[in-house]
């Protein structure tokens, strides 16, 4: 697998073990079991990451410059990462980390997307 198609997969990897994680605390679900409410945004959530317009270079969402989730989505997935993100270091220090690094990288990328798109779309 190459490292943008990795990047995807840990984006992905990540939401999911958050969404878990919260779920399994707030609504008493376990293993790889959620709620309905919580599989819907994890569905949405993968949806968004499918079709994020950076594809391959696509940004952590905190370092987004379009903000494509649904006000109510946004609301659940914040309330979400505030509980879990604190807890990833400690259930998955791994994964915690390398999101950590990837969301100080993207900032520059970003830029140089956008720079890009704006070029292109001049010509």
């Amino acid at each position: 697998m190459d490292r943008k198609k990795a990047r995807i997969f840990r984006e992905k990897k990540t939401v999911a073990e958050m969404i878990r994680l919260y779920c399994h605390e707030h609504h008493g679900t376990t293993g790889k079991e959620l709620c309905a409410d919580c599989q819907a945004l994890h569905d949405y959530a993968f949806l968004r990451i499918k079709k994020c317009v950076f594809k391959e270079d696509k940004p952590t969402c905190k370092n987004c410059t379009i903000h494509c989730y649904s006000q109510q989505k946004k609301a659940q997935i914040k309330e979400i990462m505030r509980y879990s993100g604190p807890r990833m270091m400690f259930r998955s220090p791994g994964l915690a980390l390398i999101h950590l690094i990837d969301g100080l990288k993207d900032k520059s990328l970003i830029e140089k997307f956008l720079e890009a798109r704006e070029k292109k779309n001049s010509n």
